[in-house]
């Protein structure tokens, strides 16, 4: 039901709201969501299924604002913490908890990162051309990103004496 769904989205939005200055950092990816909504949602209309395009924008916005929430309000070690618990019921059939309740807690972070890099490379894109920079800053986007997650990659094998 588009109404349900509507519903949840203003609930996610206005619980967004209410911690004020703390979503200061994840307001970019949230801008950058509402824009990728609204190019879904009119993608579908223009091939005749609005209703389809609502749905799937509103569930965009919800995910988007719950995962800029989590990131605002939770430190990396109370996330994997929580994740870690949640994910302890696995354990009894050989799954490595840790290991990927770390996965999908760097997975969270790094989503973040990615649209900061990607709005980092977008701005200077601009200043330097005066245009959008669009596809033309995937290869740089993926060059970056590639060398943070080495940078990672390598401080855990350090930490972690691996």
């Amino acid at each position: 039901d588009v109404r349900g769904q509507a519903l949840a989205c203003a609930a996610v939005l206005l619980l967004y709201i209410s911690i004020g200055a703390a979503s200061r950092p994840t307001r970019r990816l949230v801008v950058v969501a509402l824009v990728a909504s609204l190019l879904v949602g009119a993608l579908h209309a223009a091939t005749g299924q609005p209703l389809v395009g609502l749905h799937s924008g509103l569930r965009l916005m919800s995910a988007t604002l719950l995962g800029a929430l989590l990131t605002a309000t939770t430190r990396f070690g109370d996330l994997l913490g929580v994740l870690e618990w949640l994910l302890q019921p696995l354990a009894r059939f050989g799954v490595p908890v840790e290991r990927i309740a770390l996965q999908l807690g760097l997975m969270l972070r790094f989503a973040e990162q990615f649209f900061v890099q990607w709005q980092r490379l977008s701005d200077a894109h601009r200043i330097r051309t005066g245009r959008a920079g669009g596809l033309r800053l995937f290869a740089p986007l993926t060059i970056c990103m590639l060398q943070t997650a080495r940078k990672v990659a390598d401080a855990l094998a350090i930490r972690l004496k691996l």
